[in-house]
């Protein structure tokens, strides 16, 4: 199972948020390259890194931050957050980004995100589910949408999705453990697809859970920044 640590981005910082509200924002670093730097010396490969400033504002901000990361690690980047447009993706890519990650736009316009998947392959761009309720929530996780989880990844499975991040918005940076028994259904549901778990991962013990039921990777945040897991504990298991 792919380590995928979190970097998320306001004002060019690297933060961290509970349950997707603005107003628990908490820096951890004004200088996310140097986390990303970090990371790649602990053996980690990829970052899932999160313009949160560009989910809110509806367009990519923080593309500075991805291009730095970009070109002065060699981490593997899956970039999300307020990608829109072909020129946000085309700029997304431009800077670096190895994976991109839609989520409104999926809900909001089906059709320009169904375009990206036959442009770039289903190898480059991730369809972001995250939920509350198993309702599919939209627009940096301010709005809710009327689109049932399981069925909205169903739907995009059709149109050629591979590689899903499913993010339970009431376990996100709550340090509660992840939502097991959902990413079980889940996989039961959807044969084939990449799973990728995210959200309420807060001890190691987890990890091995979570690549036991099948997921393709998990993304850590919080757990790592509040020294819940260890750096050190993420290399032995990606050299294990």
């Amino acid at each position: 199972m792919r380590i995928i640590p979190a970097i998320d981005i306001i004002e060019g910082k690297c933060v961290r948020l509970s349950k997707g509200d603005y107003d628990t924002k908490k820096i951890y670093n004004e200088n996310p390259l140097e986390v990303a730097k970090e990371f790649e010396d602990h053996g980690i490969q990829y970052v899932h890194l999160v313009d949160l400033d560009g989910a809110k504002s509806k367009h990519i901000v923080n593309h500075k931050v991805l291009e730095q990361i970009a070109t002065k690690t060699s981490l593997k980047i899956d970039f999300g957050g307020g990608l829109k447009t072909d020129e946000d993706l085309k700029i997304a890519f431009e800077s670096g980004a190895n994976q991109i990650t839609g989520g409104s736009i999926a809900v909001k316009d089906a059709n320009t995100f169904i375009s990206w998947l036959q442009k770039y392959g289903p190898d480059k761009i991730i369809l972001g589910a995250d939920a509350h309720n198993e309702k599919i929530a939209v627009s940096g996780w301010q709005e809710e949408s009327d689109k049932e989880l399981i069925p909205f990844i169903k739907e995009y499975q059709k149109e050629g999705v591979t590689y899903v991040i499913c993010t339970d918005i009431s376990k996100d940076g709550m340090l509660q453990g992840p939502s097991f028994e959902l990413y079980k259904r889940i996989l039961a549901e959807t044969k084939d697809i990449n799973l990728i778990a995210s959200g309420g991962i807060s001890t190691f013990d987890e990890l091995p859970k979570l690549a036991k039921i099948g997921c393709e990777g998990t993304i850590i945040g919080k757990a790592i920044y509040e020294n819940r897991i260890s750096l050190k504990q993420l290399e032995t298991y990606i050299l294990s």
